[in-house]
């Protein structure tokens, strides 16, 4: 999993061995299964995760018991209740594993430490964090003004592997809609002449 990590990190750092080996040291690994709930709504969020492989999603239950799913995290990807990693406040959300996945977690004091011991990451997280505000304006912005099918292939080039991997139930919970409404779209797209 490390290889993942160290990859992951190269997109925007370069990092020499050692400061790799030093980054490393902060992480641990686990395993989950498919449905491991790993944060429940109140408890405090302990871990910033990375996701060697697998997919898990963080979600919100309103007062009716439904779910509002907000982020999904695929390989390569982090997830955590922010508000609460950074604050210690009780956790907004759930985080749950979609399928059997690896990850690697880092705890806040870990972090802090090693976002000041190693510059280089303070610049990789800063610009993961820029990117993740962007991306949220986008997906605010397209829920006020787009349809519910342009939200759905929008959200297909986002995540293309979403539709392969991931339930019609929890893609309808992403985008606000019912699972009814879900499978209408997509019956009306697979009528679409295809472009070739």
């Amino acid at each position: 999993m490390s290889k993942e990590l160290r990859l992951h990190f190269a997109k925007h750092v370069e990092l020499t061995e050692q400061e790799f080996a030093f980054c490393q040291s902060f992480f641990q690994t686990k395993r989950v299964r498919k449905h491991t709930l790993l944060l429940q709504e109140g408890e405090v969020c302990k871990y910033f995760l990375f996701v060697a492989s697998g997919c898990l999603r963080a979600y919100a239950m309103d007062r009716k018991g439904e779910e509002h799913i907000v982020h999904f995290a695929f390989e390569s990807w982090w997830i955590t209740d922010d508000s609460s990693f950074w604050t210690g406040a009780p956790a907004i959300y759930f985080i749950e594993a979609l399928e059997d996945s690896e990850l690697l977690m880092i705890d806040a004091p870990g972090m802090e430490t090693l976002l000041q011991k190693c510059p280089k990451l303070e610049r990789h997280f800063r610009i993961l964090l820029t990117n993740h505000a962007i991306a949220l304006d986008r997906r605010i912005a397209a829920s006020l003004s787009l349809s519910a099918e342009e939200n759905y292939l929008q959200l297909l080039k986002v995540y293309p592997q979403l539709a392969q991997r991931v339930s019609l139930k929890h893609i309808s919970s992403y985008l606000g809609i019912t699972p009814e409404s879900l499978s209408r779209i997509r019956k009306r797209l697979a009528k679409r002449p295809q472009k070739s």
